[in-house]
């Protein structure tokens, strides 16, 4: 097991490792946390008629430093020529979190890929709003997924790494439109716990990020 990695997170990247072998190289990657790891993107595909190959190498739990320890797993070992980033949803999660520091390491995983895949089209993904819903009961899971995990800190996140990808020559994509109730939080019908989103909420995304597919 790799460390400070839980089993699943290990089998994953043994996983990637082995599947990046066998992917044809120059197509679409989605990559970041579990919130792209969930997307059902190739279902979603089928169901919309769409014929693109795209490879999904999100992780569960993972951070902007466990991203920077793992590219090779998550970037680079399809050799994509498109990229769809959305990865620090954790970092925003952490008691310390700091926001320089998430952006700090986000500029660090655009210029790895730009130094890797110079080709290669950058897209950065805006965060997902959340919703403190009665869906988690338990006090203590509560203050663990949303004490820092605000819709305001999310915001925040967004304009810098909308700032940062400009600054960077990258693409970001608001792809939110349709996901927030009247309060501007991620509509309860859509979510699982108030972060991670049914596939009714991946079709509204999908459905933003038509056209840059």
């Amino acid at each position: 097991m790799h460390d400070n990695l839980d089993e699943i997170q290990s089998v994953r990247l043994v996983q990637y490792r082995i599947l990046n072998r066998l992917a044809k190289k120059g197509n679409i990657l989605f990559t970041g946390s579990s919130l792209m790891e969930q997307f059902p993107i190739n279902e979603l595909l089928m169901n919309n008629g769409m014929h693109h190959a795209i490879y999904n190498r999100g992780i569960g739990g993972f951070t902007t430093d466990n991203m920077l320890e793992y590219m090779d797993e998550m970037v680079f070992g399809t050799e994509p020529a498109r990229v769809f980033i959305n990865i620090g949803t954790n970092d925003i999660a952490r008691p310390d979190y700091s926001l320089d520091r998430l952006i700090r390491n986000y500029e660090k995983i655009l210029i790895l890929i730009r130094d890797r895949l110079p080709d290669a089209e950058i897209n950065t993904l805006a965060y997902y709003p959340v919703n403190e819903t009665d869906k988690v009961t338990d006090n203590t899971m509560r203050d663990m997924l949303f004490s820092t995990r605000t819709n305001e800190n999310i915001d925040l996140a967004n304009m810098a790494v909308e700032a940062l990808a400009k600054r960077m020559g990258c693409n970001y994509i608001d792809a939110n439109e349709g996901l927030r109730d009247n309060h501007g939080r991620l509509k309860a019908e859509y979510t699982i716990e108030g972060i991670h989103m049914y596939a009714n909420g991946y079709q509204v995304v999908f459905n933003n990020l038509r056209k840059y597919l």
